[in-house]
């Protein structure tokens, strides 16, 4: 065995997880492609190393440990097999007619996760249910509606008992966890950016546990994570319009240290408070070049006893651009260069996202990356309901 790059990174701290970051459905299909485009004297080695991401034949000995997925990576599953999921959409509509199209796209949103969670439920059984979770996000147009949220958490929980809800971190998201937790069901907030989110659903997260065991529920296989989406808070155009209203001038760097500066900031705060909830990092960013090599900061500099979710998109430069990278325990550094610090205490945005009580809680629902994402996501929502509906002109002819 040749060791790979995700092999280096997991020695970096024994409480590190890498999740897989798309339905698992697709994984098959990606290293294949992977392997395909490689270079023939790399192909035997590429191909083992990403076959040991996710064991097929004994998945408990795969690296990663959980996946997370949302409703564009559902659609891209979807579309990766029309094949089968056209086949299987048809099926469904003509032995439950007299369903309305969101029922059909609720049915099929739900059959795609399934069919994830089988994949990862020997990972969560060999780990007695501490790993091998996947992740079910709920629909993201129903940002705003709490007990909507609820009934339909309980629903996708229903599925497998190694399914962990995606809530998001609105407004309304922040009472859901709570709520949540306090019925032992795992939960991934999501959606999430910012410090004072952050803070929030931690607590909330917290709350919810005394609850849980003060009304005795059995705790044993409830688990917490957040999601910093990392990429999308410090690519919002508003930050550099309001960098620049000040004269200004974000590099490329500035950009990467104010989202590690926010996720590191962020971990401390759970450990200095003894919060239950694990920090996942997502939405990273490859780059820079640096004497020679490629790197990846959003990676390295955040390395500790944390959760990284990598879609293809981290994976690749990974494995194709920084094979011999190698990895410090960098979470709890503290080298954020001091012109980046003078930078972001001169932006609103940043003051905003960087300190835990830079926003109050029913601020969430207007930051600028909340908005973003929440309408990118609601829309791949959309795109699957539009694609069952095709499918329904299909069967009716």
């Amino acid at each position: 065995m040749i060791e790979s790059v995700l092999d280096r990174l997991v020695k970096v701290d024994p409480d590190m997880e890498i999740w897989w970051d798309s339905s698992p459905l697709v994984f098959k299909p990606w290293v294949k492609k992977m392997v395909e485009a490689a270079p023939a004297a790399k192909k035997n080695v590429l191909e083992e190393q990403l076959n040991r991401i996710y064991v097929a034949d004994d998945p408990a000995k795969s690296i990663i440990r959980g996946c997370t997925t949302n409703p564009p990576l559902s659609l891209t599953a979807v579309k990766s097999d029309p094949e089968f999921w056209n086949g299987w959409i048809d099926n469904l509509i003509k032995t439950n007619a007299g369903l309305t199209q969101q029922e059909y796209f609720w049915l099929t949103y739900k059959e795609v996760i399934r069919r994830g969670a089988q994949m990862l439920m020997p990972i969560w059984e060999a780990s007695e249910g501490r790993f091998g979770y996947i992740s079910g996000q709920l629909d993201p147009r129903l940002l705003t509606e709490t007990e909507k949220m609820i009934e339909t958490a309980q629903e996708i929980r229903a599925i497998a008992p190694n399914l962990m809800i995606k809530v998001p971190a609105s407004t309304q998201g922040v009472e859901v966890v709570k709520a949540l937790t306090s019925m032992a069901i795992p939960t991934n907030v999501t959606t999430c950016f910012t410090l004072p989110q952050i803070w929030a659903v931690a607590n909330a997260a917290a709350e919810g546990l005394k609850i849980g065991l003060a009304n005795k529920v059995d705790m044993s296989k409830w688990r917490a994570v957040i999601t910093m989406m990392i990429g999308r808070l410090t690519e919002n155009p508003v930050l550099d319009e309001q960098a620049a209203r000040r004269d200004i001038k974000l590099s490329w760097a500035d950009h990467h240290w104010i989202g590690i500066y926010t996720f590191r900031k962020a971990y401390k705060l759970l450990k200095d408070n003894g919060l239950p909830s694990k920090m996942l990092a997502c939405s990273m960013r490859d780059g820079p070049r640096s004497a020679g090599k490629f790197r990846f900061w959003d990676v390295e500099k955040i390395s500790g006893d944390i959760v990284y979710t990598m879609p293809p998109y981290v994976l690749e430069p990974l494995f194709n651009l920084s094979p011999d990278l190698e990895f410090e325990r960098e979470i709890e550094y503290d080298d954020i260069p001091d012109d980046v610090l003078y930078k972001m205490s001169k932006i609103p945005y940043c003051i905003q996202s960087c300190d835990e009580n830079g926003m109050e809680v029913d601020q969430f629902n207007a930051h600028p990356a909340t908005i973003a994402t929440a309408e990118a996501f609601s829309k791949a929502s959309a795109g699957l309901e539009e694609y069952v509906g095709q499918r329904m002109a299909v069967v009716k002819g």
